[in-house]
C-alpha cells in the first residue's frame, strides 16, 4: 500500500471522519523514511500535541498558516519547486477562500471563484510535482448538493479540478465507535479508494 509520490491525492469525508488523523499518520511515516513534510494549515486548526501523539516529529514539520486561498497555493507551489520537500498537506480545500471573497462585502456572491483558483493552481502544480517527485495531499470536505432527487447528493468543495487532477481519491467515513467498558476510546473508520490511477480502485479498508 501507501500513496504515490509525484502525484496529487485527495482525502475527503464528512466532518470528524478522521481525514486529518490519516494524513498526519502519513506525515509520520514519511518522516520515518527520512522525508521532509510541510503542512499548509488553511483551517488554522492543526493540533500540534495530537500530531505528536500520532508520531509526527513536529520540530521537523514545516507549518504554514496562510490567510487566503491564493497564499496557500502559492506556498504549496514554492515548496514543490524548491525540490527539498517530499510531502505537502493542504488542510483543507474548503478553507482555501479566495482573497476577493475575504475582502469583498458580506453577502457578495462570487460563485466559481474558488473552483477557478483550484483549477489554475492544480494545472501549474501537477507538472512541477511530477518533476520533483513530491506527494501533495489535499484534505477535502463533503457538502450536500441542494435539490438532488436522484443519485448521490454528496459533493466535495472546490469544483471539479481536484477530482480530475488527483491520481488517488480516498473517501473516509466514521462507521462506529470503539468502546472499552462503555467508554468511547476511538473510532472505527472505513476508507474507500474511489479513484486510483496507479493501481486498481474501489478497494476498502476498515480500521
Amino acid at each position: 500500500g501507501g500513496l504515490p509520490r509525484g502525484r496529487v491525492v485527495e482525502i475527503y469525508g464528512p466532518e470528524s471522519s478522521g481525514k486529518t488523523t490519516l494524513t498526519l499518520q502519513v506525515v509520520a511515516e514519511m518522516q520515518k523514511l527520512g522525508g521532509t513534510a510541510a503542512f499548509i494549515d488553511a483551517e488554522h486548526a492543526l493540533d500540534i500535541q495530537y500530531a505528536q501523539k500520532l508520531g509526527v516529529d513536529v520540530s521537523d514539520l514545516l507549518v504554514s498558516q496562510p490567510d487566503t486561498g491564493e497564499q496557500a497555493l502559492e506556498v504549496a507551489d514554492a515548496l514543490v519547486r524548491s525540490g527539498s520537500i517530499d510531502m505537502i498537506v493542504i488542510d483543507s480545500v474548503a478553507a482555501l477562500v479566495p482573497k476577493a471573497e475575504i475582502e469583498g462585502e458580506m453577502g457578495d456572491s462570487l460563485p466559481g471563484l474558488q473552483a477557478r483558483l483550484m483549477s489554475q493552481a492544480l494545472r501549474k502544480l501537477t507538472g512541477t510535482i511530477k518533476r520533483t517527485n513530491c506527494l501533495v495531499i489535499f484534505i477535502n470536505q463533503i457538502r450536500m448538493k441542494i435539490g438532488v432527487m436522484f443519485g448521490n447528493p454528496e459533493t466535495t468543495t472546490g469544483g471539479n479540478a481536484l477530482k480530475f487532477y488527483a491520481s488517488v481519491r480516498l473517501d473516509i467515513r466514521r462507521i462506529g465507535s470503539i468502546k472499552k467498558n462503555d467508554e468511547v476510546i476511538g473510532n472505527e473508520t472505513r476508507v474507500k479508494v474511489v479513484k486510483n490511477k496507479v493501481a486498481p480502485p474501489f478497494r476498502e479498508a476498515i480500521f
